[in-house]
């Protein structure tokens, strides 16, 4: 109840500073999702030989609907788990006639914050929890699966971002339909797969602050023109302060570290052969023991690069909408 009582009253904080008015859904359902635990290793080589675990959800339903067939915008936490930005965005969308889902994928594998210890799950696991969701929801008679939006945060923005490969599609996604689009926020960029140029072709639209020093967007900026120069329909957008975290309503001005977090910021890692990722400055497989993995990174708000994406959010998911 005191968790329940602390996000609402952040989704209130910031939604005055976004303009948007409180917007309660007309309805709520909770589903349970089977799915896998499994390494980054198992995920990139299909392996399906994980842990059966079964992780949770919210889908909530606005109170107009902008169709019949409402669009969905499925919200992907980052290590800490849902907080009260996954909070802020749900009331903002469905002030906007969609509904949302909220994805937890860590207390079902009995996990809460996973920062300080990033080995605890594979930093794929989020994009099979999010296609196991999709499968589920697509069934759903009130929703239009082909208006799914993937929009993460930090780890979920990762997850986001590769969500939208192709190859990740074609050996995990058995859901009939495909994310017609990606948000990801202030994702981590610095992993490189097989095969990572080659999306879907639904657009992607990246959001990250210059003062992010969790996820530093230089990453993002070389993967991005990764895909731009593979032809592949992606956008980022760049804030002149944004900490890492920057639209958490409760994040502190000015940020502050967030201990013992773990960040490869300086780390360089890509995925040579089939589901073996290298350190490149070991020419090792990567391992979170590695000297380049550092500790205590940044967090904080940012209430301009919040309204400013808000608005490209907006204006994007009209568009794609239409």
């Amino acid at each position: 109840m005191k968790c329940l009582l602390i996000a609402a009253l952040a989704a209130i904080c910031l939604s005055a500073q976004a303009g948007t008015e409180i917007v309660y859904p007309t309805r709520a359902e909770i589903y349970s999702i089977s799915t896998l635990t499994i390494s980054d290793k198992q995920f990139l080589q299909g392996d399906k030989n994980g842990k059966e675990v079964t992780v949770n959800g919210i889908l909530r339903f606005p109170q107009k609907p902008v169709s019949q067939k409402i669009p969905v915008i499925f919200l992907v936490h980052g290590s800490s788990g849902i907080g009260p930005n996954v909070e802020y965005w749900s009331n903002h969308f469905l002030a906007q006639g969609y509904a949302t889902f909220s994805l937890d994928g860590f207390t079902g594998r009995g996990l809460t914050v996973v920062g300080p210890n990033q080995a605890l799950l594979g930093r794929l696991n989020l994009i099979l929890d999010s296609y196991r969701a999709m499968e589920i929801l697509a069934k759903h008679p009130r929703l239009d699966s082909s208006k799914f939006v993937m929009m993460g945060f930090s780890r979920g923005g990762q997850a986001s971002l590769f969500a939208s490969v192709e190859r990740f599609n074609k050996q995990w996604n058995n859901s009939g339909t495909v994310f017609a689009a990606h948000i990801p926020f202030y994702a981590d960029c610095v992993t490189s797969y097989i095969g990572d140029d080659k999306t879907t072709g639904k657009p992607i639209q990246l959001h990250h602050g210059r003062a992010d020093d969790y996820n530093p967007i230089g990453a993002c900026k070389t993967y991005v023109n990764k895909l731009k120069a593979a032809k592949q329909n992606v956008e980022l957008f760049e804030y002149d302060f944004g900490p890492h975290a920057f639209d958490s309503p409760l994040g502190t001005v000015p940020p502050v570290v967030s201990k013992n977090a773990q960040t490869v910021r300086a780390c360089s890692i890509a995925e040579k052969t089939e589901g073996i990722l290298i350190n490149a400055q070991t020419n090792q497989e990567f391992q979170y023991s590695d000297a380049c993995v550092q500790l205590d990174p940044h967090v904080g708000r940012d209430d301009d690069a919040t309204q400013k994406s808000t608005r490209e959010i907006d204006a994007f998911l009209v568009k794609l909408f239409k």
